[in-house]
């Protein structure tokens, strides 16, 4: 069984920095990927930003330049900085995790959710 456990988010103003975490345990025999996705109430689920375990990060157009995804492979974290927030960054965060567990299988992993709230 695996689990991600997500730490981080809250309220903060226009401008402001917040950090997302998200570690994954259990019966984990490798990390493909892992990223974040973010839903705002009355808008489609949107993809933020995405690492591979080779560390190659892919962001969307929205969050290029003020967000920073990171990945520690030995503690199967990934980390979300960030910065500049805009109200229109306002949603649930949730981060995902693509991983061959210790029975052999491939699957992605979700974690519970965190709210971020940017005041303007």
């Amino acid at each position: 069984q695996v689990q991600l456990v997500e730490s981080g988010g809250g309220l903060v103003q226009a401008g402001g920095s917040l950090r997302l975490s998200c570690v994954a345990s259990g019966s984990i025999a490798s990390l493909n990927a892992m990223g974040w996705y973010r839903q705002a109430p009355g808008k489609q689920r949107e993809l933020v930003a995405t690492i591979t375990s080779g560390r190659s990060a892919n962001y969307a157009d929205s969050v290029k330049g003020r967000f920073t995804i990171s990945s520690d492979n030995a503690k199967n974290t990934v980390t979300l900085q960030m910065s500049t927030l805009k109200p229109e960054d306002t949603g649930v965060y949730s981060c995902y995790a693509n991983i061959l567990t210790t029975r052999g299988s491939t699957n992605r992993y979700w974690g519970q959710g965190t709210q971020v709230t940017v005041s303007s």
